[in-house]
């Protein structure tokens, strides 16, 4: 919803050029393509749970792809625009237009309401958000507190003025996935035929329990391997099952080492459709093997590419 009105560590004083925070929803939070590469020591890329939303949004409005933006999750934001600012929202159903660049008036408030689809929207401002960067990225990253944390009411984003106008192209959403296409995991052999026949076959609810760092799943216990393992380097998208049989998809701030087995990898092309999950949503899973993965996100990324 648009009202025009009269005219933490993120705010910035008397500054005109701003966002200013009236109420944070749920859980909002500046996130970019996140800071990969810091991996070895113990800092995960973090970014934005949806990249193509983000990259979608940033392109609409002519800005670098990897621009920062607001993510918000499950509940939005009600915020005002203090100068004339261009914005595209992309993502799940806030309320607000998505998809297409939005002229806001100074002193216009934006109020997004709950989600009526997936789990997460990402508002991009013309010119992106001028936010402090960290081991390169503005990205938050919650458990650590890079990235300044949740934003709070009366925070002050900084933004630039916007840029001069153009035509972006139409875009074409393609549908929520409930299917998880997976390509086999180190552990993947350890898992006996019936934890396997489990794993493929089942269907998966996502618990209210979910957040950035993990993906947890409720349905049939799979039996996990009875070797002990050895704590290792764990990836984005790697499917763990922990001694109770639940599985858990890591996610974008997920811890950089791990002990549990992992029976699966959810593939990359797949991984920005994880951050539309929300409690309740039910999956399942697909094997594809490694050619099949690297084509699908090909596929994937000459479609972004065409926006």
């Amino acid at each position: 919803m648009l009202v025009c009105a009269p005219s933490s560590t993120l705010s910035i004083g008397a500054q005109t050029s701003m966002i200013e925070v009236l109420a944070p929803g749920l859980l909002t939070t500046v996130q970019d393509l996140g800071r990969p590469g810091y991996g070895p020591i113990g800092v995960s890329a973090a970014g934005a749970a949806d990249p193509t939303s983000l990259r979608i949004a940033n392109r609409l409005l002519g800005n670098p792809e990897g621009a920062p933006a607001l993510e918000m999750t499950l509940q939005g934001a009600h915020l005002r625009f203090h100068q004339r600012t261009v914005i595209a929202l992309g993502g799940s159903d806030f309320g607000v237009p998505l998809w297409r660049p939005l002229q806001l008036e100074p002193g216009t408030e934006l109020r997004l309401g709950r989600t009526t689809s997936g789990a997460r929207c990402y508002l991009a401002v013309q010119g992106g958000l001028n936010v402090p960067r960290v081991l390169g990225s503005a990205s938050t990253h919650l458990l650590s507190g890079l990235g300044g944390g949740p934003l709070r009411r009366g925070d002050r984003v900084p933004i630039p003025p916007p840029n001069s106008r153009f035509e972006p192209k139409p875009v074409a959403i393609p549908a929520p996935r409930t299917t998880f296409r997976v390509t086999e995991a180190p552990q993947s052999a350890q898992f006996c035929t019936e934890a396997l026949v489990t794993f493929y076959h089942s269907t998966y609810t996502v618990t209210p329990d979910t957040n950035r760092m993990g993906i947890r799943l409720q349905g049939p216990m799979i039996p996990t391997p009875s070797a002990e393992l050895t704590t290792e380097g764990v990836a984005l998208g790697a499917i763990q099952v922990p001694s109770g049989g639940q599985p858990v998809i890591l996610f974008v701030d997920h811890q950089t080492t791990g002990g549990y087995a992992k029976i699966a990898n959810v593939i990359a092309a797949d991984l920005p459709a994880l951050g539309q999950l929300k409690p309740g949503d039910m999956i399942r899973f697909q094997k594809v093997d490694l050619r099949e993965a690297r084509e699908l996100l090909y596929i994937q990324e000459r479609w972004l590419r065409s926006i």
